[in-house]
């Protein structure tokens, strides 16, 4: 079974300002995704604003663009925020990012928003798989991951429609399992990672040097490059026996697969297919589905955004005024 090609888009609603809607927002690593929903998850505004990092301006961009949308579409029904690094216990800020976004860690975003009720944060990843449950590519289910594949490998699961997050925030990282236990250590101190055999970070030293990029590597594999085939053909192996693997261990109905490399197109999907395939334990003739992912970009804003109004895949959503007061 091939890849699912992206079929839904998000609808644009043209409705004039006092539409009641919640605001998005991920903040990236040399960028900010921004989306002003409806309930409903109609696209009412869609933004992606640049920055530098540094002295926080990621922070104040972040005020200014939603001190614009306020003046356009009166005050939010709710904001939600999504950020790399771990998000901490009560939800209110990331606890852990070292090395880059100084000044995230602890960041209270209520009151810097001026925000009348609390927003809640996740972790980036964590926030795009929610995202395409809501509005994308595993719409209505309940048993999925997400890999992201671009500089690093990224990811989520979600359980029983319940998002996982674990004890301090780690679950999900599936970019960290150990592919090969004799490998290097990456960046979180795995031996071999997956991240080490697919994320762009690595691709000269995997390529010994010979390419910049993982398009660069693909592009040679498919003109029929020998070392350029088996350097592709290791990377996209590994990943789809990590996917082969943690759907045994999670027992998923679905994988989605998004980021950069995944533009790549049938030079990933057609491979991994049938190595995912290989690896799966295909328990009474049932499959996984490998689904691309829909939402581009502005994954996280939308999972930031369902995760403001109270989405949850496991029951029915709560109005957003009860969810504020629980919080």
């Amino acid at each position: 079974m091939r890849a699912t090609k992206s079929r839904r888009s998000v609808p644009l609603n043209t409705d004039l300002p006092n539409t009641e809607y919640f605001l998005g927002l991920d903040l990236g690593g040399t960028s900010i995704k921004a989306v002003a929903v409806t309930a409903k998850g109609e696209k009412l505004r869609q933004r992606s604003v640049p920055f530098v990092d540094r002295d926080m301006e990621w922070a104040r961009k972040i005020r200014t663009l939603v001190r614009a949308w306020r003046r356009e579409l009166g005050e939010p029904a709710g904001i939600g925020l999504s950020a790399p690094g771990l998000a901490a216990k009560d939800a209110r800020s990331i606890a852990v990012m070292p090395g880059r976004l100084l000044g995230l860690e602890r960041f209270e975003w209520a009151d810097y928003l001026a925000s009348p009720r609390p927003i809640p944060i996740l972790n980036d990843a964590h926030a795009a798989l929610l995202g395409e449950v809501w509005r994308g590519a595993a719409r209505g289910l309940r048993d999925v991951m997400l890999f992201t594949l671009g500089t690093g490998v990224g990811g989520a699961a979600m359980v029983d429609g319940h998002l996982l997050r674990g004890a301090i925030g780690r679950a999900g990282h599936l970019g960290h399992i150990t592919v090969d236990w004799n490998g290097p250590r990456d960046d979180f101190n795995t031996a071999g990672s997956l991240e080490h055999f697919m994320g762009n970070k690595f691709i000269r030293e995997r390529s010994k040097g010979r390419f910049a990029s993982t398009h660069e590597l693909v592009a040679a594999a498919v003109e029929g490059d020998a070392a350029a085939k088996e350097i592709w053909d290791r990377s996209v192996r590994a990943l789809g026996c990590s996917i082969g693997s943690l759907i045994n261990v999670l027992d998923s109905d679905a994988v989605i697969i998004g980021g950069g490399i995944a533009r790549a197109g049938e030079a990933l999907f057609t491979p991994l297919e049938r190595y995912v395939r290989h690896y799966e334990w295909q328990a009474g003739g049932h499959q996984a589905k490998i689904l691309r992912a829909e939402l581009g970009d502005h994954a996280g804003a939308y999972g930031s955004a369902a995760n403001a109004l109270g989405f949850n895949a496991a029951k029915p959503s709560r109005p957003a005024k009860q969810r504020a007061q629980e919080l």
